[in-house]
């Protein structure tokens, strides 16, 4: 089995580098877009400053490995002029950046901070490194409306088709398909419709919208943040045969649902704050991207520290994809692993297990489990588990209050808490609850 090499990363220093963003890496990275450009990984990002005033701009790393990353500079000096009228906004959030035949198409937006006057441009360049230059409004909203134009995401369908989503809290996410040439709605003012939302009993909190479509299965992943932004937001998924819906969940329910279904049971959740072990854990994981590089899937999101939440950081982790066509997520961050044969004696020893119950999403911290050789698991409620082909793994465990089923895969993997080689699984369960493992090797 080849586990992942030891990542040289070198640590931010809070004191000595908190003023040169660039020696921050990963860190102040929010809302990152990613994208591949040959052989290169780029992710566009909110100007969020840890410890400081962020600029008018939209931050830019790029990476060879998608594990070591390096600050290049900034897009942009200023607001551009039509969207700084319309907000009054001081900065640019939530960027999307995507390439278009021989121009690259940078989509940012700008908001009043708390309302829904909000603005979406497009910015195009030759180069990736820019300049850039301002092609005006893709989209807006205004007090008023009854969605918020914010936080864009260009897809394109099987066809080659262009569309848009976009959509913070109100009445959810919309869809625009646009007109290649000019990255903008193919008909005039054209707001979309709406592919998901959520229940006024949790104000509509629903948020940074990504599509991406899976050949194998043939559907398209609607990936979504839920809840509030610095203390448990959490990531949830629905699919659907065509990209604009409706997008279902493992139970069945439409990601459009805002009845009296509990309105945290609607959408897998494969995301959310944890913990492993005695460590310092995690917050907040949200509005991400993916990227799809060959036969790989990754999922890039930004997370904050457990016990001080300004200080934010970019996470890469794997996709691994259920046998009916499910995203789990990696509970680690990636350091280059990939699926292959597992043994199955390695399975034997203790684990750590987080169970990514649906109804909280603040800190979740591990417990520990010993699985045996004869297929029982030893722990806070005990269980039996079994293994399969190359890498499938089942579990049968009580997590609260009967036993569940969560099938799912093991992978080689890099133990950022403990600085050293491990194993992981991440499985899900019939009611779209996720399941994590981490070996303590």
């Amino acid at each position: 089995m080849i586990y992942p090499e030891k990542p040289i990363i070198k640590d931010l220093k809070y004191d000595e580098d908190i003023e040169d963003i660039t020696k921050w890496g990963a860190a102040g990275a929010h809302d990152p877009s990613i994208f591949k450009d040959d052989d290169l990984y780029y992710v566009f990002s909110t100007d969020a400053r840890i410890g400081g005033k962020a600029t008018p701009s939209i931050q830019i790393r790029k990476s060879y490995d998608l594990i070591k990353w390096e600050y290049v500079g900034q897009a942009l000096d200023d607001v551009p002029k039509e969207a700084k009228e319309w907000t009054d906004a001081e900065g640019v959030w939530a960027p999307e950046i995507t390439k278009v035949n021989d121009l690259y198409y940078l989509y940012y937006c700008a908001s009043t901070f708390g309302k829904n006057r909000s603005y979406i441009g497009l910015l195009k360049s030759k180069s990736i490194d820019g300049p850039w230059e301002d092609n005006g409004l893709v989209v807006k909203s205004d007090i008023g409306d009854d969605r918020n134009a914010i936080d864009p995401n260009i897809v394109f369908d099987k066809n080659g088709e262009m569309w848009m989503s976009y959509g913070s809290f109100w009445t959810g996410i919309y869809l625009i398909k646009l007109d290649k040439e000019t990255g903008k709605p193919q008909k005039e003012n054209d707001k979309g419709i709406n592919i998901a939302g959520r229940h006024h009993s949790t104000e509509g909190a629903i948020e940074g919208p990504y599509i991406v479509y899976n050949k194998e299965f043939d559907k398209y992943y609607l990936f979504v943040s839920y809840d509030s932004l610095a203390s448990d937001y959490n990531v949830r998924v629905g699919r659907s045969e065509s990209i604009d819906g409706p997008y279902i969940d493992i139970n069945g329910n439409e990601m459009t649902n805002k009845s009296a279904v509990n309105p945290n049971h609607i959408g897998n959740k494969i995301l959310g704050g944890y913990r492993f072990g005695n460590g310092e854990g995690w917050i907040a994981p949200g509005h991400n991207s993916v990227l799809n590089d060959g036969e790989d899937f990754y999922i890039v999101h930004h997370i904050r520290k457990e016990y001080n939440q300004s200080w934010f950081y970019m996470h890469v982790r794997k996709i691994l994809w259920s046998n009916d066509g499910w995203p789990m997520i990696s509970p680690e961050r990636y350091a280059g692993e990939k699926e292959q044969e597992i043994d199955k004696k390695l399975i034997i020893g203790e684990w750590e297990l987080i169970p990514l119950y649906r109804d909280v999403n603040r800190v979740i911290v591990s417990k520990t489990y010993s699985f045996k050789e004869n297929g029982d698991i030893e722990g806070e409620y005990g269980g039996k588990w079994s293994f399969s082909n190359i890498n499938e793994i089942k579990i049968k465990i009580k997590v609260r209050d009967e036993n569940e089923i969560y099938k799912g895969k093991v992978m080689p993997s890099w133990d950022w808490e403990e600085n050293k080689e491990t194993l992981i699984f991440t499985t899900i369960d019939k009611n779209a609850v996720a399941l994590w493992g981490k070996k303590a090797l």
